[in-house]
């Protein structure tokens, strides 16, 4: 059984699976790799105190045992035209799966994120569209999936608090670094060109 130890500063939900250490210094790598991607080691380095090399090392580790799962660059929706921001509780039929309802949402690249969540609806989808038109086509055809029984949306008038990736600089106590996918506000655009640069 995989060994679970909590970091200092990630309070209980510190990532520690599959018997590898998550210390201080890869906390600070991963916030560096949070807040650029395209840092390179030597700047990782010399930000938290550590050789190219041995920053290179621990990327290394943390992307083999999945605490870092890719590289990607954040796109303003408004630049692509998608104006609009809603969230979509979905309510449906039977037992369907979250595998299932995954599947099925994913298949729709105006869905930016979605969640299984506590209360009456199934999940939660946050949804960007060009306007008000276009996000009520999405869901029209979200709707029209055989699992789902009704939906209940509601659109962003506008953002108070917005935070790009998983450990806000300042973030302490309990469940804190749980920004997990937060419905992911800002769309990323997976690129996954794999290590930062030398």
């Amino acid at each position: 059984m995989p060994c679970r130890r909590v970091v200092p500063g990630l309070g209980s939900g510190g990532w520690q699976d599959r018997g590898v250490a998550f210390d201080e210094l890869d906390q600070r790598i991963v916030g560096a790799l949070v807040e650029n991607a395209r840092a390179t080691y030597s700047e990782i380095g010399g930000r938290i105190g550590l050789s190219a090399p041995a920053v290179k090392r621990r990327v290394d580790r943390l992307r083999a045992t999945g605490a870092i799962t890719g590289f990607s660059a954040r796109v303003n929706p408004a630049a692509l035209g998608w104006t609009t921001e809603a969230y979509v509780e979905l309510f449906c039929r039977g037992r369907t799966s979250p595998a299932d309802i995954g599947a099925a949402v994913g298949k729709y690249p105006e869905v930016t994120g979605a969640a299984t969540i506590t209360g009456e609806a199934d999940a939660l989808l946050h949804i960007r569209a060009a306007d008000v038109r276009h996000f009520e086509r999405v869901v029209e055809r979200i709707s029209a999936e055989p699992f789902v029984v009704r939906t209940r949306s509601v659109i962003v008038l506008s953002r108070l608090v917005s935070r790009d990736g998983f450990l806000p600089s300042g973030a302490d106590g309990p469940g804190a670094p749980d920004i997990l996918e937060d419905l992911r506000r800002n769309r990323a655009i997976q690129d996954n060109f794999g290590n930062p640069g030398c």
